[in-house]
């Protein structure tokens, strides 16, 4: 479905080669976004819930947006988040990076919805995400956005020593905070690809190696004797 819009640019996706398109789709929403390079003002997005069917919706989603969503530059979501989720958004993102040659970069999930947080003025958060076996992805972040540790996948117990702050972001964040008791503050959050230009300071990459945050579950074979 890539090369049925990729290919052939119209002088409008000619047009839109000084913008940003962003691709999300490692949790269970989809979303994507496209800005202008010069002040990352957004252009258009699309935002949907989906679960499953990342695959079907993301290349259409993008087709949705101004000149197909063309653009000079991408940035895609690395994870963590569904395995599946994460291999399409960086899949799409090289392909249509080769038929538009535009350069691309990747960016943490959990950083992006960090950035996703608003509040009168910026603070602290934890992150907690799903993250599927009976596990939560946790990461800290600083006022300035930027990662305090490493991503985690912990169980829940774990996860509640692992929060180091009062306001919790994400999709688990209610289940954390109530875990914790006390007096967080939780807000239910997903990654959403408009928030972009709110990700902390050099965050992005070159390297589009997937950040599945834990090992996978798939084991090798044995060597047979």
């Amino acid at each position: 479905m890539i090369g049925a819009f990729a290919p052939t640019m119209s002088s409008e996706q000619h047009s839109g080669m000084d913008r940003t398109l962003v691709i999300e789709c490692a949790t269970e929403a989809c979303s994507v976004a496209l800005f202008d390079n010069a002040d990352l003002r957004l252009v258009a997005r699309r935002h949907e819930v989906l679960g499953r069917g990342h695959a079907e919706r993301l290349i259409p989603m993008i087709a949705e947006l101004p000149g197909n969503g063309s653009a000079g530059r991408i940035c895609v979501s690395l994870g963590p988040g569904s395995f599946t989720g994460v291999r399409i958004g960086i899949a799409a993102a090289r392909a249509l990076a080769i038929a538009w040659n535009a350069a691309v970069e990747g960016y943490p999930t959990l950083a992006l919805v960090a950035a996703s947080h608003w509040q009168p003025e910026t603070g602290p958060v934890t992150v907690c995400m799903e993250g599927g076996h009976a596990q939560w992805f946790v990461q800290n972040f600083d006022k300035y956005r930027l990662p305090e540790d490493n991503i985690r996948s912990l169980t829940h117990e774990d996860a509640a020593s692992a929060c180091r702050h009062s306001t919790i972001v994400g999709n688990r964040a209610k289940a954390l905070a109530k875990l914790l008791g006390g007096d967080h503050l939780a807000i239910d959050l997903s990654a959403d690809a408009q928030h972009f230009p709110h990700l902390g300071p050099n965050l992005l990459t070159s390297d589009l190696t997937p950040l599945y945050g834990r090992a996978p579950d798939a084991k090798p074979a044995a060597a047979r004797p």
